[in-house]
């Protein structure tokens, strides 16, 4: 009988154990669940953002200099004012491009599918850099001889 009376404690603790687990588990699932979906506090347009400048190192002189260049080979980089936005870098892909030189979409994002073809141009002045994307001093360094003159 005493067995008879263990057995039954501990199928009681079993089940209450249980039940409390079972419980806690569900209570929160169903809290989970109920949550409505997380929303942004703002909406962010995913076209028209501004890009910031980026002369990479050349002084304003001389980014009016690569600016003058662009205006001169016949892309429209904007004012003449030695700060290299969007308007500079779109004139400068579509002359990338036309010249073979691979810089793919024209956006006016000064990244890597500029940077690429920069330096592909770079070399056709026998700069001799490597073509990695990469805005290095001997990229920057290079990029301001080409513009020591110009306007």
């Amino acid at each position: 009988m005493r067995s008879n009376v263990l057995a039954r404690t501990l199928v009681g603790v079993t089940a209450v154990v249980g039940l409390s687990v079972g419980s806690l588990a569900t209570a929160g699932t169903s809290f989970a669940a109920s949550q409505p979906a997380a929303k942004p506090a703002v909406n962010a347009p995913t076209i028209g953002i501004p890009i910031p400048p980026n002369n990479f190192g050349l002084s304003t002189e001389r980014a009016k200099n690569w600016q003058c260049r662009l205006r001169d080979n016949g892309y429209d980089p904007g004012p003449i004012n030695g700060i290299l936005g969007s308007e500079s870098w779109r004139a400068a892909q579509t002359m990338f491009n036309d010249l073979g030189l691979r810089a793919g979409p024209v956006n006016g994002d000064p990244a890597t599918n500029t940077l690429v073809p920069l330096q592909r141009y770079l070399n056709l002045f026998g700069y001799g850099l490597t073509v990695d994307g990469d805005a290095g001093l001997r990229f920057q360094a290079a990029f301001s001889d080409l513009n020591s003159t110009g306007c």
